[in-house]
């Protein structure tokens, strides 16, 4: 698995991103399988080790995903994931994806000061022009947070995606590398 290139740390959230490992399968697995995280997500099947050793083989260690661990700065504990998947090298865009597994990071600004980490991440390491997601409607807190860290609404999809027997409208953001401005 790739190593970061320099430390991506916010001091005033308390968190560092490391990369993550075979070790992080347990919370990984946890977290993903938690009420609060999976009625977030678009796929909400079960999680399960052999799921996420499988995503590690056929998605991370081929490049097309780069999956980091949100730690806390001052116990190193693991807060949570977030990722780039579906990188395409040749547009230089990647979709964007994270989750607080651990209760007590949430309403913190971890999800925020994690965004523009990754952005940063995914910019200045990545040489990525384009960052984007995808994100449930109605999930207003996680919407505020992506605007806050640079995302920017491109596209309201109404019943975009069939979720647990209903229709949900799903939001498209993104944010652009910096270099985008300096280009145009």
């Amino acid at each position: 698995m790739k190593e970061l290139m320099q430390r991506y740390e916010d001091k005033d959230a308390s968190v560092y991103l490391r990369v993550m490992t075979y070790d992080d399968t347990e919370n990984i697995v946890a977290w993903r399988n938690s009420q609060a995280v999976r009625s977030r997500f678009l796929y909400r099947a079960e999680f399960t080790r052999e799921g996420h050793e499988n995503w590690i083989r056929t998605k991370i260690k081929t490049g097309e995903v780069v999956q980091l661990m949100i730690c806390d700065l001052a116990t190193d504990k693991p807060l949570g994931s977030v990722y780039i998947r579906d990188i395409d090298r040749t547009s230089r865009k990647a979709e964007y994806g994270i989750f607080i597994g651990e209760e007590s990071a949430r309403g913190r600004g971890v999800g925020t000061a994690t965004a523009k980490l990754m952005l940063r991440y995914c910019f200045e390491e990545e040489g990525l022009h384009k960052v984007f997601l995808r994100v449930i409607s109605d999930n207003f807190g996680a919407i505020r947070s992506y605007e806050k860290a640079g995302f920017t609404r491109e596209a309201y999809l109404k019943d975009e995606v069939f979720v647990d027997g209903e229709y949900l409208d799903i939001i498209l953001m993104a944010a652009f590398s910096p270099e985008r401005n300096s280009e145009r």
